[in-house]
């Protein structure tokens, strides 16, 4: 099972800050990947970050490029999306997802996937 946690309120105005976390429970996080995609009103799911069960292994969509950060913390089974410089186009719904051992870079590489929780980026 995935849970998803949102830290912050569902309306941030542009430039800034909210934190994503995702907590599993069921399984350990120490050999899965962990993936976090977005998806905007009327449009498809689409990739936003994600991090190996080897730590080093980080990759970030373009679009949100050294403004997001993934990490992870596998004493917890937590991951985190910290979003910063926050924009009205990363207005979506954003999911937490789960897969073994590498990056996926698309959601039916994804096993387990977290409820959803809406972020509005609005002034």
């Amino acid at each position: 099972q995935v849970q998803l946690v949102k830290s912050g309120g569902d309306l941030v105005q542009p430039g800034g800050s909210l934190r994503l976390s995702c907590v599993v429970s069921g399984f350990s996080l120490d050999y899965y990947a962990m993936g976090w995609f977005r998806q905007p009103p009327g449009k498809e799911r689409e990739f936003v970050a994600a991090i190996g069960w080897l730590e080093r292994n980080v990759d970030y969509a373009d679009s949100v490029k050294d403004r997001f950060t993934i990490s992870r913390d596998n004493r917890k089974d937590t991951v985190y999306l910290q979003m910063n410089n926050l924009q009205p186009e990363d207005t979506a719904v954003y999911y937490c997802a789960a897969r073994p051992r590498d990056i996926g870079y698309y959601p039916w590489q994804y096993n387990y996937w977290g409820q959803g929780t809406q972020v509005t980026v609005s002034s």
